[in-house]
């Protein structure tokens, strides 16, 4: 989608396997992960993820308080000989993550699909066509939507231990959490959720 790129299956790395509380809870997928100020690795320090898919095989998901600054939605329909046609909507370029940059994803509200739509739950899903910016463009297409740049992925179990060493928190999805609290403060906003004071949270983590 994004800069010519098409998407395609997140590459998996493997990894150690989840511990056996863990493998009982339910799968994370429609979640958001929420970064333990503790984080060591920089590109997810203070960022708040929504987890596409959550499995056996791995976890992928968008970062989605992260703006991509050096490319507007405008310049991105310029690059994929997309027209706007009044009226015209615009929407939020994030980046999504610090994998396969070029390629573009969609998560949106589940009111509008595609054959090739992935249905994250009852009220979200993600669509990586072209097709969807088209419907944008248009002024159609799903009610909320914003499109991410490159993604958040796991191997086998990875995630799993990532939250059992309390590197995130996990807690349920809002619209407002994913589509409208303003970036620079979704991190806090998404702790808040929780009950949580970030100035109090120690590096030890319990699950939502």
């Amino acid at each position: 989608m994004a800069s010519k790129a098409n998407p395609g299956k997140p590459t998996r790395r493997q990894a150690p396997k989840a511990s056996a509380a863990l493998h009982e809870a339910a799968w994370l997928s429609g979640q958001v992960l929420i970064a333990m100020p503790s984080m060591q690795d920089p590109r997810f320090a203070q960022t708040v993820i929504y987890l596409c898919a959550h499995s056996p095989d791995g976890a992928m998901g968008l970062v989605i308080n992260k703006p991509m600054e050096a490319l507007s939605f405008d310049e991105l329909l310029t690059q994929l000989d997309i027209t706007p046609t009044p009226p015209a909507r615009r929407i939020k370029v994030q980046a999504g993550g610090p994998v396969d940059t070029v390629r573009g994803f969609v998560l949106h509200t589940a009111d509008w699909l595609q054959d090739g739509s992935l249905r994250v739950d009852e009220a979200m899903a993600l669509t990586a066509s072209i097709d969807v910016l088209r419907e944008i463009a248009k002024g159609g297409g799903p009610r909320e939507s914003l499109l991410a740049l490159g993604y958040a992925g796991w191997g086998p179990g990875q995630l799993d231990r990532e939250i059992t060493e309390n590197a995130w928190l996990n807690a349920p999805a809002d619209e407002a959490l994913i589509f409208t609290e303003a970036l620079e403060g979704r991190w806090r906003a998404a702790l808040a959720r929780l009950g949580i004071d970030p100035l109090l949270l120690s590096g030890t983590a319990g699950r939502a």
